[in-house]
């Protein structure tokens, strides 16, 4: 695992809540959001979930976390 949870500015597709859960837990985009796609065929509360992260989870930005690299 590496740093802290931020939403990604770079490798994002819609708010950066799984590009930057990937980097996070030292994975790949893709792979995080497949996982979410997947977990969305199961009963839960998922999207609830990822709005929620999309709203509390700084963004590189705003936490001053930017990575030039991604």
């Amino acid at each position: 695992m590496s740093g802290k949870l931020v939403r990604a500015e770079h490798d994002k597709v819609i708010g950066g809540v799984c590009a930057g859960l990937a980097r996070r837990f030292g994975t790949s985009a893709r792979t995080m959001r497949l996982i979410f796609l997947v977990s969305c065929l199961l009963p839960g509360p998922q999207f609830l979930l990822y709005l929620a992260l999309w709203i509390f989870v700084p963004s590189e930005r705003r936490a001053g976390t930017a990575h030039a690299a991604w």
